[in-house]
């Protein structure tokens, strides 16, 4: 029977819409069949014989029969609802001229794309940062700034909207007025994690959130890694700033090295179990790197008219007196707590309060649940 087939965004959508059809089989019916008209029209025992499942055969059947009045029919219907409700509500498939060129090269690219925000970043060059929900705090400040440096010097900063990493690099972009990207894990009109929303706001104005999962959609487990392999499949590279050895940020490095993409990472403490997965990847042959500058150099045969990187803007910080370098000095590289201080400088318990007090607010110590960690930014002391 012949379908629609001059309508391309009904027909990719309604082979979207198939229950019970998986992403890899999709791949494999359209190698045979070249479009999804002639998958949706292909005959019952055809589909059989491709080991498609009885109730995705039915669904198809239904679809014919009834078109906009089946299951597949209302999904569609209800998708291209969501579309005209706002101009920044896209619908992008296989064949769309939005559709990046990169993603179309990894294995079981995406077949639909939802996007909210401007559509034509996907084919920019891109950069994905990635690591720890729960970083550290000099963790969280190096995520931000290396987005704003890399955003600076012409790299569009990609990430998963997660806590943490994520955050921090969509919040450096913006920062330094440039657009981010924000690959979901949920339904487009799903905000994971909740606390989320306002940043995905200001991501809509000023980028776009990006997910290949169907409207209404709830977070689950496995669509994680599925996240991950878009973020790395949109970007030139991946950087890890901080990650534990069994995480979501090495699952996207992982994807990475399968798409032949550049991976860089961040060295931290030994100490620090949030800098195992750095530390690991750079003994699988990731590329350490301490500044952006290490990546630009890297990459500088792809980028399009790289610019100087300019350094971010940071408060400036009044001269330390002798007994605030000595403390500074005694707090290391790590998280320390009061105690650990006390006996490393030996001061009264009523002078090393004022002066960490002192030093927060001078913007060169910050307190957090992990104890004081010393802020390294302009440093030097």
């Amino acid at each position: 029977m012949e379908l629609h087939t001059d309508d391309k965004l009904g027909l990719w959508l309604a082979l979207f819409c198939v229950p019970r059809l998986s992403l890899k089989l999709i791949h494999k019916l359209l190698q045979v069949y070249k479009t999804p008209a002639n998958v949706l029209a292909a005959p019952e025992q055809e589909l059989r014989s491709c080991r498609v499942k009885p109730e995705a055969i039915s669904a198809i059947v239904a679809y014919r029969q009834q078109l906009n009045s089946s299951d597949i029919g209302k999904r569609v219907i209800a998708a291209r609802e969501w579309q005209a409700v706002a101009a920044d509500h896209q619908i992008i498939h296989w064949q769309h001229p939005c559709y990046p060129d990169v993603l179309r090269e990894i294995a079981q690219p995406p077949l639909i794309l939802f996007v909210v925000g401007d559509a034509e970043l996907l084919k920019k060059p891109q950069m994905a940062i990635v690591g720890s929900r729960s970083p550290s705090t000099d963790g969280q400040r190096l995520a931000h700034q290396f987005a704003a440096e890399l955003s600076q010097a012409g790299l569009l900063i990609t990430s998963g909207l997660a806590l943490g990493i994520d955050a921090a690099s969509h919040a450096g972009a913006l920062s330094a007025g440039s657009p981010t990207i924000a690959v979901m894990a949920t339904g487009i009109d799903q905000v994971y994690p909740r606390k989320h929303q306002a940043l995905a706001e200001e991501i809509r104005r000023n980028g776009a959130l990006v997910s290949e999962f169907p409207l209404g959609q709830a977070p689950r487990a496995q669509h994680f890694p599925r996240r991950n392999r878009i973020i790395s499949g949109l970007s030139l590279a991946v950087l890890v700033v901080e990650a534990a050895i069994k995480s979501g940020s090495l699952i996207t490095a992982r994807f990475a090295v399968e798409q032949n993409r550049d991976v860089f990472a961040i060295p931290g403490s030994v100490h620090n179990p949030v800098a195992k997965g750095c530390h690991f990847l750079i003994r699988e042959g990731a590329k350490l790197v301490e500044t952006t500058q290490h990546i630009l150099e890297e990459l500088s045969l792809q980028l399009p008219s790289p610019q100087e990187p300019r350094e971010v803007e940071l408060e400036s910080t009044d001269t330390l007196n002798a007994l605030q370098q000595q403390v500074l000095e005694k707090m290391g590289f790590n998280n320390v707590s009061f105690d650990a201080l006390v006996e490393r400088t030996q001061l009264l318990v009523t002078e090393l309060s004022a002066i960490l007090a002192e030093l927060t607010l001078m913007g060169r110590v910050e307190n957090t649940e992990r104890g004081f960690i010393r802020i390294f930014a302009n440093d030097n002391n």
